[in-house]
């Protein structure tokens, strides 16, 4: 078969889901869902030994700290076969998932992130020497409707992992505490969710049309003496930029010390 899955959680499942709008040539082992995922996508279910030995693309899709144990009992099928091996695995350098599947074969270390079921991902991969060019380049148009992809050097990897991987959950934190502060002002939820996921969108399509950098356009929506002045210095009184940056730097962190267990 062309792709498989080990591990198919959140991010796998949202690969998966994104892969299938191309094919339906794909093979999903996941430790509790295996059936149901494929049945969702119309794809096939099986075992990890039946991914390596039929798959010749292999999405890793297990937590970091399983994937050493997962790669253990395939090593000699791996080392037969020599699939492209595809790691979503924080922290994981390639070097490392090398060690373990015990064998040079092509790797593709990515980090996606969870909107990828939408097609408006953020991915990053960075590929060993042994990747085939054209393969690389069938894989990517395979995988276009996951979004945006594009390839980074292995030592931004962690960054990526903390910005763009991890990112979603600090949109959704902030977007709960614009619902929160709407609602402290008289605004039934409904209508602050509302309001915010239109705002939310809206800046992210002006920043994306890059016509004016984030600062430039936060300073055209602010009028001397007006409210919206009023609070972010609210957000500066709170330190906020600073809180901003050290969220980044703490995934970050977090993620160096995943690929060292």
């Amino acid at each position: 078969m062309k792709y498989g899955f080990i591990g198919c959680g959140n991010v796998g499942g949202a690969l998966a889901t994104a892969l299938a709008q191309s094919t339906r040539d794909i093979l999903i082992c996941n430790r509790s869902t295996s059936a149901s995922v494929a049945e969702r996508l119309r794809c096939r279910a099986g075992t990890a030994y039946e991914v390596a030995q039929n798959c010749d693309r292999i999405f890793i899709g297990v937590k970091p700290h399983m994937v050493r144990d997962v790669l253990l009992p395939l090593q000699e099928i791996l080392a037969e076969r020599k699939p492209l091996l595809i790691s979503m695995a924080a922290g994981l350098t390639v070097s490392t998932l090398e060690n373990y599947a015990g064998t040079s074969l092509p790797i593709l270390r990515i980090m996606p992130n969870t909107p990828v079921t939408l097609g408006k991902g953020m991915t990053a991969y960075t590929a060993n020497d042994l990747v085939d060019p054209r393969i690389l380049s069938d894989f990517l148009s395979d995988m276009a409707p996951a979004g945006l992809w594009e390839e980074t050097r292995e030592d931004l990897m962690d960054t990526v992992a903390a910005l763009s991987g991890s990112g979603p959950a600090y949109t959704y934190y902030f977007a709960e505490a614009m619902c929160q502060g709407a609602v402290r002002c008289g605004m039934e939820p409904e209508a602050a969710l509302r309001y915010t996921v239109q705002t939310l969108e809206g800046a992210a399509a002006m920043l994306k049309k890059g016509d004016h950098t984030p600062q430039q356009l936060r300073i055209a929506v602010c009028s001397p003496g007006g409210s919206t002045l009023s609070g972010l210095k609210a957000l500066d009184d709170g330190n906020f930029a600073e809180l901003v940056a050290a969220c980044i730097k703490a995934a970050h962190d977090r993620n160096i010390e995943l690929g060292k267990m």
